[in-house]
């Protein structure tokens, strides 16, 4: 296999991972909050800003996974 095939096929696990695994805590976060939300509606203002939050650090480990996949597919070319 050569070195580019290597590469490419990282590039590919890398953005599949960061992709599939963040997008199931997502998944798992945005159910709790919901049941959380359905126990005690006078906290869903704390709720969502908590939930929202962690989206966001959630959805960052996927453009970190993306940007890690142009860098090694900028080592193909």
């Amino acid at each position: 296999m050569s070195d580019s095939a290597i590469i490419a096929l990282a590039a590919a696990l890398t953005i599949a991972l960061s992709t599939v695994f963040p997008a199931l805590a997502q998944g798992k976060t945005a159910r709790a909050a919901m049941e959380s939300i359905a126990r005690q509606p006078e906290a869903a203002k704390d709720i969502r800003g908590a939930l929202l939050l962690s989206m966001a650090l959630m959805e960052a480990l996927t453009i970190y996974g993306l940007l890690i996949a142009f860098m090694l597919v900028g080592k193909i070319a």
